[in-house]
């Protein structure tokens, strides 16, 4: 008994990374509202108040999206994205804007 209860536990830590881990693929397919103000892709913001979310570290996007959901970063717009927003959901969505390359703007020289 011992035995099989061990190599569930094994089992179970071995396959739930993979049931849990992020999916930009699934972050692309959710991003849809994003693009309203970030760009489709996360280059291209409505303004210059709005960031660009390409590129960005994934673990950043997450840490504040969550921020925003549970009201430790405070932006009435934001707030209501990302209050009905799943951890896997921000998972995926920090992994897809991250996989995106952000556009280089290039700095005039004077």
């Amino acid at each position: 008994m011992r035995q099989l209860f061990l190599f569930s536990a094994i089992t179970l830590f071995a396959v739930a990374p993979s049931v849990f881990a992020a999916d930009a693929a699934a972050g692309k397919a959710k991003s849809a509202v994003c693009g309203a103000c970030h760009g489709t892709d996360g280059n291209k913001p409505i303004d210059a108040n709005t960031p660009k979310l390409a590129g960005q570290h994934e673990d950043y996007l997450v840490k504040v999206l969550k921020d925003y959901r549970s009201g430790a970063r405070a932006n009435a717009i934001m707030g209501a994205q990302a209050a009905g927003l799943k951890d896997q959901d921000i998972d995926d969505l920090a992994a897809y804007f991250a996989s995106q390359t952000g556009d280089i703007q290039e700095i005039p020289h004077h």
